[in-house]
């Protein structure tokens, strides 16, 4: 790939978000902002390496797709039964470009618009992911576990959606906030998660996707420093985050949390991420939300001196808790991670029963299984989970292991 398309890929990658939020505040129609970003990236993939690439990309990209919108618009007002809002077109032919301060709130504007209650759940996520992740459709099917088509069908009838009902882009009054704040919170959590845990793909953690979910959760916690549950969304990015560092080695192999170099955690992130779940608790009475359930989990792995020294009873009381509260197969399996190191992996094997057949749920057997000497059923475990979606540096880990077992095996064997 030539150095002009990876600098237009990471430019997009980066700030595309940015770029289309600001699009939309001023075209007020998601399609055409949509349309006018990627027909100004086909003009940058044709510019850029003739003419090289702009000192500023996100800059360049701004104003070309401002450009592009004011054509569509054009376009739209030629025809008979469309008529065109005069107000909308002079914004776009305003030369300036929006402070960094202006964007941030457009951003924050793009998210409450996508979860307005009066979209359903599912099309919420697929509106923000494709819009604030710029995950493409195929993307986006993979995390919510449906077909492309469906996901483009979601997308569509969301755009229509918002513009039939004239949703409004803006943050919400204080009084509508508890509709959309939990909508919210969830998709920054899924960027976040969609950065952190690929499912699959050549790299093990997507590290602009964590850095623009950190960051918006910033913008929201900023926004609202009174509420609870991004205080405590906050809290559980930092404290997540602050040992990403430790996950891979020196070669890029995977490290598990029992091998992890904890000091080379971020004790600053750290510390504000605890400080933040506390604040968070006391104004909800210590009656926690998901996002603080989660957050304590996370702050019991950073409190630990060492993977033995965990207080694996107090995690899972608090998986219980998350259970209790907001059941999913992810909380399922954490829970039986973490009681196989309470009560062996006998009892952590019986915790797996009935959860969802996943790749992750085959590698936790398979671990399980080899410390009770099962190293047969272990190797078949490992198999099932390479037969399903990894990263390449998760997937090579796996098959690491598989090898150990296998040679196991057969030492039992002889």
């Amino acid at each position: 790939m030539a150095a002009e398309q990876i600098a237009l890929a990471q430019t997009i990658r980066v700030e595309g978000a940015r770029i289309l939020a600001t699009l939309i505040r001023t075209v007020g129609d998601v399609q055409i902002a949509e349309d006018a970003v990627q027909e100004a990236s086909l003009v940058a993939l044709t510019t850029w390496p003739t003419h090289g690439v702009p000192p500023e990309p996100r800059a360049w990209l701004t104003v070309a797709a401002r450009r592009k919108a004011i054509d569509i618009l054009r376009r739209e007002r030629a025809r008979p039964d469309k008529e065109l809002d005069a107000l909308r077109l002079r914004e776009l032919e305003t030369p300036d470009l929006p402070q960094e301060s202006v964007v941030h709130d457009d951003l924050l504007r793009l998210i409450f618009t996508s979860c307005h209650p009066a979209l359903s759940p599912p099309t919420r996520i697929a509106l923000a992911l494709r819009t604030l992740c710029g995950l493409s459709p195929a993307q986006i099917a993979g995390v919510l576990l449906t077909t492309e088509v469906a996901v483009d069908k979601r997308l569509t009838r969301g755009r229509q959606k918002i513009a039939a009902a004239n949703i409004p882009y803006r943050i919400p009054a204080e009084h509508d906030l508890a509709d959309r704040l939990p909508a919210v919170c969830g998709v920054v959590h899924s960027l976040y998660t969609a950065g952190h845990a690929p499912l699959e793909g050549d790299f093990a953690f997507d590290v602009d996707a964590c850095a623009e979910a950190v960051r918006l959760a910033e913008l929201l916690y900023d926004l609202l420093p009174e509420q609870p549950m991004p205080a405590a969304v906050l809290a559980l990015l930092l404290l997540t985050e602050a040992r990403r560092s430790t996950r891979l080695d020196d070669y890029g192999d995977v490290v598990t949390l029992d091998s992890a170099d904890r000091t080379r955690w971020d004790g600053v992130a750290i510390a504000r991420g605890i400080a933040l779940l506390n604040d968070s608790l006391l104004r909800t009475a210590r009656q926690a939300d998901p996002y603080q359930l989660q957050a304590a989990i996370a702050a019991e792995h950073t409190r630990a001196s060492s993977y033995e020294a965990t207080d694996w009873s107090e995690i899972v009381r608090l998986y219980d808790l998350l259970l209790s509260i907001a059941p999913s197969e992810a909380a399922r399996l954490g829970r039986a991670v973490a009681v196989a190191e309470t009560s062996g992996a006998t009892v952590g094997l019986t915790a797996l029963d009935g959860l969802a057949s996943s790749p992750r749920l085959h590698a936790v057997r398979a671990e399980l299984l080899a410390r009770e000497q099962r190293y047969t059923e272990a190797v078949a475990a490992l198999d099932e989970s390479l037969a399903g979606n990894a990263t390449a540096q998760e997937r090579s880990h796996r098959r690491q292991r598989r090898d150990t077992f296998l040679q196991l095996t057969q030492s039992q064997e002889n």
